[in-house]
């Protein structure tokens, strides 16, 4: 079992080395400034060691790392045979947050705390989404000119799970997940007036949203104006906002940001940008989203050059949930929308969050290497031919 193992592997084309090298860069650019933004609150609340969530967090990278290249020689196409039980599982997980088994914390209630293993169903849901997408789509394409046999039973199906994600409250994660189901949507085909009608639904949803009087809509309401209440619900925008100014055009340099000092709450967390800025300065944030940028350019490169619907559909979907997280990421670090919590892909800390990525992006590579053999095997006849040619022309 072992020896085909191996020599499965052995025989793989080679996957994406761009992808790779991107995801790996950062991966590691994120450890670094995990250790940089945590280094205060590590000794201020665990135990007076500085290399607490250092040490978690390259643990979670190398259990990643591992699933990553996994699933990179793992057949994607077994994701398609498996996620209606995928999103099966993610639905159980979502309604068991609603049990003795959730977790809460910071009054929202998001984890399922089993021993040492923490679970955010949230995380999971995406991935399961992007499955259930892609397979459904890939089984007929036509699917999606149809109101009633494509896009109601979609919305429906995402309105469920974003209607669990946003009552533990975690508004952030819904909007995501709502994103990348829209985005996989109209890559399939969508028509434009139904794009229009969804945009109209999400207005009219955080419409409501705001006019609660919710925890999270509360948070929201602050983002017009932080620094009118900047010693209550404002305070970590004002907070970011104060690190991104104070860090200019350069930054003051790797380690010496002012705000992690106990200023910004949980730096190493959802704000993490804010500490790249004020150390690395605007420049470093353009370098950072640039790389962002190429990542998710050469994802949806492979997504067009996938062997069939599923493997386009998917890696489109795992590239629009990296690029829509990074926009909100940013968005809110800026103050350019509300603060609803949202992590920067790869360089947050935290283990689920990253799992799901880079899982998603192991994934993506083994679809490229697909792609690769497919097209080695289209290339064959041709050298064959090429070969008898000059083979003819030889003899002659």
């Amino acid at each position: 079992m072992i020896d085909k193992v191996f020599k499965r592997i052995k025989e793989a084309e080679p996957c994406d080395f761009l992808l790779l090298a991107l995801t790996t860069i950062l991966v590691i650019f994120g450890i670094v400034m995990i250790f940089s933004a945590s280094y205060y609150d590590s000794l201020n609340s665990d135990g007076g060691s500085p290399y607490y969530y250092l040490k978690r967090q390259i643990a979670w990278a190398v259990i990643g790392f591992i699933l990553m290249y996994v699933l990179s020689y793992v057949d994607y196409h077994m994701f398609r045979k498996y996620s209606i039980v995928i999103l099966v599982i993610s639905l159980l997980l979502l309604g068991a947050l609603f049990t003795p088994l959730g977790t809460t914390v910071n009054e929202a209630t998001r984890w399922i705390r089993i021993g040492p293993i923490s679970i955010m169903p949230g995380e999971i849901a995406k991935f399961a989404m992007i499955c259930f997408v892609s397979a459904y789509f890939a089984a007929d394409i036509r699917k999606i000119k149809s109101l009633f046999k494509g896009i109601v039973p979609m919305v429906l199906l995402t309105g469920l799970f974003a209607g669990l994600i946003v009552v533990q409250p975690n508004l952030s994660t819904a909007l995501t997940l709502c994103g990348i189901v829209a985005a996989m949507m109209f890559i399939a085909g969508m028509q434009w007036r139904y794009v229009w009608l969804l945009i109209a639904g999400l207005i009219g949803g955080l419409v409501l949203i705001l006019n609660s009087d919710n925890y999270q809509a509360v948070r929201m309401r602050s983002f017009i104006d932080p620094f009118k209440d900047a010693q209550g619900d404002g305070w970590q925008v004002v907070q970011s906002l104060l690190a991104l100014g104070t860090g200019g055009l350069r930054g003051l340099g790797l380690g010496k940001s002012v705000q992690k000092n106990l200023y910004l709450p949980e730096p190493q967390n959802d704000f993490i940008l804010a500490i790249i800025g004020e150390e690395l300065g605007f420049i470093g944030i353009m370098i950072l989203l640039a790389v962002f940028i190429i990542l998710v350019w050469r994802g949806l490169m492979i997504a067009m050059k996938a062997p069939d619907k599923f493997g386009m559909l998917f890696a489109s979907g795992a590239m629009m949930m990296i690029g829509i997280q990074v926009v909100l990421n940013v968005a809110v670090v800026t103050s350019s929308m509300p603060p609803t919590g949202i992590a920067l892909p790869f360089i947050s800390y935290g283990g689920n969050s990253l799992w799901i990525i880079m899982g998603s992006i192991g994934v993506v590579l083994n679809i490229s290497r697909q792609s690769q053999k497919d097209t080695e095997q289209l290339k064959e006849p041709r050298r064959r031919r090429k070969t008898i040619k000059a083979e003819g022309e030889a003899a002659a």
